[in-house]
């Protein structure tokens, strides 16, 4: 634990990031985990370029002057009486479901840019030629969620919103961190476990088809991201101390709650509350009294709720324990979680979409069979 990386397998060894040295070691070069071999070599299941219209084409148009992109209780700001009955207009409400949609999108790309950075981070560091080649393999991943979702949101609103403090700061944490085990549990399982609900949340919600088919794919790619996170916890989490335990525990709880109570926040919505003629303190005012423990609890019986995806992402890992079990309890069922066994939320809308790749790949292949259809 000198390092602070808390390490209890060889293949999540890692060194400083400015060690270039400790790769070029003849011994490492022969010692190579094959720990993450199905999952790289499921690359190329789930392939797709953003850039190739026959895998999703970002001219499809979408009215959003006329058409709301999702119902109206996925806004929380909506829950208020005084934005409800000040957007009365039906289009100035449908503008304000949209451009509270660009936000949460934007957010999304911004979080996929810091999960292209992570990855790349980690290439830096770790010494096992396995994982580092999962890690270079992500890299390219992230990479192409960056541009489809820049694509998207120029598609639709030309540029994105800029990134919150909050998440622009957790993010920037969790990439600067020096621990391994930070940037595994912060954005391998915290970061893609949010980004897995939110995908799924959206492709079941939202009225835009591109946006839909859009979520899908990148959730083909985000279900093998996830995995290394759990290969992580399946190694490290049994053999850790019980103060080391501590130390990750605490850091999750810690992301957890930033997330919670920050990420969705009226308070970072000020400007997009004064561009519609509204008072953001009052907006504030009001979505506290309506933000209730109570309230999160309803909104996280749902199977998709972002926050409900975190907690079953550390529940399944092992991190969270009878110390950190109430704070936690407060807004889902413990008990109810376990029982659903390690599936995730969106398992089966990835599966389908890596059915649907599977059916353009081959077909793609020089002299592969044509399918009839297509």
């Amino acid at each position: 634990m000198a390092d602070g990386n808390i390490t209890k397998d060889v293949i999540y060894e890692a060194v400083a990031p400015d060690n270039f040295e400790a790769m070029l070691n003849l011994d490492r070069y022969g010692a190579r985990s094959p720990a993450f071999d199905k999952i790289i070599a499921a690359t190329h299941d789930h392939f797709w370029n953003p850039l190739d219209p026959k895998y999703i084409d970002f001219s499809e148009p979408f009215d959003l002057e006329n058409v709301a992109l999702v119902p109206e209780d996925l806004i929380g700001a909506l829950h208020t009486r005084y934005v409800s009955e000040a957007l009365s207009d039906p289009k100035e409400r449908i503008r304000f479901i949209n451009e509270t949609t660009w936000r949460n999108v934007s957010s999304i790309l911004h979080g996929e840019q810091g999960a292209l950075n992570l990855s790349a981070s980690l290439c830096h560091v770790l010494l096992d030629q396995g994982a580092q080649e999962y890690a270079a393999n992500q890299t390219r991943e992230e990479a192409r969620h960056v541009t489809a979702f820049a694509l998207y949101i120029r598609s639709r609103w030309g540029r994105p919103a800029p990134c919150s403090p909050v998440l622009q700061n957790l993010l920037s944490e969790i990439i600067a961190s020096p621990e391994v085990y930070k940037k595994i549990v912060g954005m391998q399982m915290l970061v893609e476990g949010l980004a897995m609900g939110a995908f799924a949340t959206f492709h079941q919600k939202l009225a835009d088809p591109l946006g839909r088919k859009l979520m899908q794919l990148v959730m083909t790619d985000e279900a093998f991201h996830h995995k290394f996170g759990k290969i992580w916890a399946d190694r490290t989490v049994p053999k850790l101390t019980r103060q080391e335990h501590d130390v990750i525990e605490d850091w999750a709880a810690h992301c957890f709650q930033t997330l919670l109570f920050n990420l969705v926040a009226p308070s970072e919505q000020r400007d997009l509350y004064e561009a519609f003629g509204l008072d953001p303190d009052r907006v504030i005012a009001e979505y506290a009294e309506i933000a209730t423990d109570e309230a999160r609890r309803e909104d996280m019986k749902e199977a998709t709720n972002i926050f409900r995806v975190l907690i079953k992402t550390l529940l399944n890992a092992g991190i969270i324990t009878e110390r950190t079990r109430a704070f936690y309890a407060i807004y889902v069922d413990i008990d109810e979680l376990k029982g659903e066994g390690d599936r995730m939320v969106g398992d089966d809308i990835a599966e389908e979409g890596i059915a649907y790749l599977k059916t353009i790949n081959f077909r793609a292949r020089p002299g592969g069979l044509r399918l009839a259809a297509g």
